[in-house]
């Protein structure tokens, strides 16, 4: 029997639907905190629902939000879809796997990514110095194996704040898994 799905999670369904096939509907901050224990906040790509409250996003493992999230697991993510005029707060952790498990997904991540999409693997270490002889390839073709550095992220929800901005006064609610996903109405 599967479990069944938060109530916010129908909520982001809607307002991601509502940005029609704009990229933007797919792009979320990651807000994490950084190895000298500052604040960092990246955009990245949403990749899919691993279960009910968790979902996959994929990042560089020599960037080195991959290390800071493997130092420290606690994360937020803000998903603002202006169409909808929402803006979704999910606070959670990145989520360790059994490394057969691990494998298995960012081997199907890697088959569902598009040449041009995989192509940003095959590019030099992020945010080392720019060396303009190296390669960026435009695209790595199928059949290109996975590569070291392609790392999942699988991010377990734990509380999600959705901030409404139609209306007056803006409806803001919130939703945690400790208290069964039940909604909170909140001042905006």
């Amino acid at each position: 029997m599967s479990e069944q799905l938060p109530p916010w999670r129908p909520l982001l369904r809607g307002a991601r639907q509502r940005e029609g096939r704009s990229p933007q509907a797919r792009w979320l901050q990651l807000a994490s905190i950084g190895a000298d224990g500052a604040p960092r906040v990246r955009t990245l790509v949403f990749r899919g629902w691993a279960g009910p409250a968790v979902l996959d996003l994929l990042t560089d493992s020599r960037s080195s939000k991959a290390s800071e999230l493997i130092a420290e697991p606690r994360l937020e993510l803000c998903w603002l879809l202006p169409k909808a005029r929402s803006q979704f707060r999910l606070r959670g952790q990145r989520l360790e796997l059994p490394p057969p498990d691990e494998q298995a997904a960012r081997e199907q991540h890697w088959q569902q990514l598009n040449p041009g999409a995989r192509a940003l693997w095959g590019w030099p270490e992020p945010g080392a110095p720019f060396d303009a002889t190296a390669a960026f390839p435009a695209e790595l073709p199928d059949g290109t194996p996975l590569p070291a550095c392609f790392t999942l992220l699988r991010i377990a929800v734990s509380q999600v704040e959705l901030l409404e901005l139609t209306g007056h006064p803006h409806q803001r609610r919130r939703w945690r898994a400790d208290q069964h996903w039940s909604e909170e109405r909140l001042n905006p």
